[in-house]
């Protein structure tokens, strides 16, 4: 049975769900595109690919979170000086665990780059 912080964040299976994660494809706002259905079907080519625009924000030209992160030079909010900011919140207003996830997301990232 795991007994501390430090067994879990160095039990093998928390070290193998982190080395499988493909970072690179993690959006601005902690999303993958991959198994998108919009992707899928063509009707988007991925925030990524399509360096935020993309048909969600066609009334508003470029995602705004991501054009933030480009601006900060950081792959996602997390990942950020200013993480987090009220911007986020603003944004993505639909998902109320957004500071939550990428607070998640962003300690993944930084405990694969310690693996």
């Amino acid at each position: 049975m795991i007994k501390s912080i430090t067994e879990l964040i160095f039990s093998n299976a928390f070290i193998k769900r982190i080395l499988k994660m493909d970072f690179s494809k993690i959006t601005a706002c902690g999303e993958c595109c991959d198994g998108c259905q919009k992707k899928k079907d063509g009707i988007c080519n991925g925030c990524i690919e399509a360096d935020g625009y993309v048909p969600e924000w066609s009334d508003s030209g470029r995602c705004k979170v991501h054009a933030c992160t480009r601006n900060h030079n950081v792959q996602f909010c997390g990942l950020c000086d200013c993480f987090p900011c009220d911007k986020l919140t603003e944004i993505i207003h639909w998902n109320k665990n957004i500071i939550e996830q990428q607070h998640d997301l962003a300690e993944k990232y930084l405990n694969k780059k310690l693996l």
